[in-house]
C-alpha cells in the first residue's frame, strides 16, 4: 500500500506543477483573480506533495535508541504541516486576493485562455483523484466513502483525496466566476470566486488538521480490527478472561497491541510461554498490520502476579 500511496502523490505532484505554471500564465494574460487563486492553490499542492513524500521517507527509518518504536508517526507530523500550509498559503492568500480585487476591481480580458486552462486542469486533477480513490477503495471498509476517508490511517492517500477534491471544487468555482464575470461584464463575480476557493481550502485544511491530530496523539486501530483481535484471543482454550485490547497506530500499516489476559491457573511456565507464542502467531497471521504485541498474563498458578511478555517481529 505504501508504494501505491507514493504513486498517487507523484501523480498529484506532476499534475500540480504543470497546472500551476499554466494557470499563472493564463492569469497574467487575462487578469483573472480566480485564476491567480487557482495558481496559488496548485503551487501549494505541489509543495504539499513534496512534504508528504519527505514524511513517508523519514517515517520509514529504522528504530533507534531515541525512538525505540520507530519513526512511523513522522508522516502524521508532515501531514499536519501540509494542512497548515493549505490553510495559510492556499486559503488565506486566495481570500486575500479576492478581497483585494473587490476593493480594486480590474477589467477582465478575453477569457478564452482561462477556459482552456480550467478544462485541461480538470482533466489532470480528475485523473489524479480517480487514481487515489481507486487505491483507497482497495482497502476501505463497508461504510460510506467519506466516512471511510475520515477513518483512514494513511495520510498519503487521504491527503491526496482531500486536496484533489478541493482542486476540482475550486476549478468549478473558478470556471463559474470567469463565466459570470464576462457574461455580466462585472469583475465582482471573479473576485467572489477567489474568496470561495479560499473558503473551500480552509474547510479542507481544518478537516486535515483534525485527522492529523488524532493520529499524532495516538489513534486506535479500526474497530473491526480491535473486535477481531478480541474474538480471536478470547476464543483460545487457554484464556479464561480477556480485557479489552488496547491498540495504537505507530504508522499507517503498523499497530501496537497491548493485551491484559488471565490464563488458566493450572498452566505451567512452559505452557504459558507456549500459549503466548501461539496467540502471537495467530494474531499476526490474521492481522498482519499488528507489528508489536505486549501481553500481560495474570493469575498464573493461582497467584495474582503479572507476567509481562513482549512479542515483536
Amino acid at each position: 500500500m505504501a508504494g501505491n500511496s507514493k504513486i498517487a502523490i507523484y501523480g498529484a505532484l506532476a499534475a500540480n506543477i504543470g497546472i500551476a505554471v499554466v494557470k499563472f500564465i493564463a492569469a497574467s494574460i487575462t487578469g483573472s483573480s480566480a485564476m491567480i487563486s487557482e495558481g496559488i492553490h496548485s503551487t501549494v499542492d505541489s509543495g504539499n506533495s513534496l512534504l508528504l513524500l519527505l514524511g513517508m521517507r523519514r517515517s520509514q527509518r529504522a528504530p533507534d535508541r531515541g525512538h525505540p518504536f520507530g519513526h512511523g508517526k513522522e508522516i502524521y507530523f508532515w501531514t499536519l504541516i501540509v494542512a497548515i500550509l493549505v490553510f495559510s498559503l492556499g486559503g488565506g492568500m486566495s481570500i486575500y486576493e479576492g478581497i483585494s480585487h473587490l476593493q480594486h476591481p480590474e477589467e477582465l480580458k478575453d477569457p478564452f485562455w482561462n477556459y482552456i486552462v480550467l478544462v485541461i486542469s480538470m482533466g489532470f486533477e480528475g485523473a489524479s483523484l480517480l487514481y487515489a480513490v481507486r487505491e483507497f477503495n482497495k482497502s476501505r471498509g463497508k461504510l460510506g466513502f467519506w466516512k471511510e476517508v475520515g477513518m483512514s490511517k494513511d495520510p498519503a492517500l487521504f491527503a491526496v483525496i482531500y486536496e484533489e477534491s478541493a482542486a476540482i471544487a475550486g476549478l468549478i468555482i473558478a470556471l463559474l466566476g470567469v463565466f459570470l464575470g464576462h457574461y455580466f461584464g462585472n469583475p465582482v463575480f471573479d473576485a467572489l470566486a477567489s474568496i470561495l476557493i479560499g473558503l473551500v481550502l480552509v474547510a479542507v485544511a481544518i478537516t486535515m488538521v483534525k485527522e492529523s491530530k488524532g493520529l499524532l496523539v495516538g489513534e486506535s486501530a479500526d474497530r473491526a480490527i480491535v473486535e477481531g483481535i478480541y474474538n480471536l484471543v478470547s476464543s483460545d482454550k487457554d484464556v479464561e478472561t480477556l480485557y479489552f485490547p488496547l491498540t495504537m497506530h505507530l504508522a499507517p500499516n503498523e499497530i501496537l497491541l497491548a493485551l491484559d489476559v488471565e490464563f488458566r491457573k493450572d498452566m505451567t511456565v512452559e505452557n504459558l510461554f507456549g500459549g503466548i507464542a501461539k496467540l502471537e502467531d495467530k494474531i499476526k497471521k490474521e492481522f498482519p498490520t499488528v507489528k508489536k504485541i505486549y501481553i500481560e498474563a495474570k493469575n498464573f498458578g493461582g497467584r495474582d502476579r503479572p507476567w509481562m511478555i513482549e512479542a515483536t517481529d
